[in-house]
């Protein structure tokens, strides 16, 4: 497969998982909106003008450096309050309003990121990214926002393969884990086998690695994007290493949060 070819699977998953998203969130009404999920004050809405905001933010990294420089600027002034603060503005907007700017960003970024130029690698909060590498992590957070939802309006997604790509890139951040929580990653290599939504066998990292995770790739997913806390996941680890990047793991960028206490699943009956 080309280079575009791996961008243009990515993003197809990624409208899979924004339309099946908008699917739960488009016929609420304004209380269901203002149902709280999970993160501690956001409720729907906020998570969903997160998710357009980020997307904004993208396409102007992909196309527009000026407005990309004025993000970093605002985000330097509040590093600790900054995403809180944009995400919780863009949710008081009425639903129909957030939900065509959501709608509106999601197409604006695939039609961004098709567009850069080949070898061309876009500014982000971390390392600079390639498109396909932005779309992923696009993917990694509509997944995990979206978990919130569902968390908060009682329903159980349907796990499907697309979650390849949160895994990929959970595998991918273990050094990045580390360092968010300012700690040298080992040099260690981890072999990471994990059983997808269809029965598939995914694996990462050299056969003969003595470090080794394994389980669902679905809890693995859930677990690198802070969603449930390990003890309550379908995980195992072989070797300290490998053990201790279980509690560390991050996939996504910034700091890190305290994630779910044991036991929490985070769903809550919507009545």
């Amino acid at each position: 497969m080309t280079s575009q070819d791996v961008l243009d699977q990515v993003l197809g998953d990624l409208a899979a998982e924004g339309s099946a998203l908008e699917e739960l969130v488009a016929p609420l009404d304004d209380a269901g909106w203002r149902t709280p999920t999970p993160a501690a004050g956001w409720d729907v809405a906020t998570q969903v003008a997160h998710l357009a905001w980020t997307d904004e933010v993208a396409v102007a990294a992909a196309t527009d450096r000026a407005a990309w420089d004025a993000v970093v600027t605002d985000a330097i002034d509040d590093p600790d309050g900054f995403v809180d603060a944009v995400a919780l503005a863009g949710g008081r907007a009425p639903s129909e309003e957030l939900l065509a700017r959501w709608r509106a960003s999601r197409a604006a970024l695939a039609v961004a990121l098709r567009q850069v130029p080949a070898g061309e690698r876009l500014p982000w909060f971390g390392p600079p990214m390639s498109p396909t590498s932005m779309a992923t992590a696009r993917f990694m957070e509509t997944w995990a926002h979206a978990l919130d939802v569902a968390d908060a309006l009682g329903v159980v997604p349907l796990p499907t393969d697309r979650i390849r790509h949160v895994a990929h890139l959970g595998v991918r951040t273990r050094g990045f884990a580390y360092a968010a929580h300012g700690l040298a990653a080992p040099t260690s290599e981890v072999r990471v086998e994990l059983v997808a939504p269809s029965g598939e066998t995914w694996t990462w990292g050299p056969e003969d690695a003595e470090q080794r995770v394994t389980g669902s790739a679905y809890d693995f997913c859930l677990r690198v994007t802070q969603r449930r806390h390990r003890d309550d996941l379908d995980l195992h680890a072989t070797g300290p290493d490998a053990d201790r990047w279980l509690d560390l793991a991050q996939a996504f960028a910034g700091p890190p949060g305290p994630g779910r206490p044991p036991g929490d699943t985070g769903l809550q009956d919507p009545t």
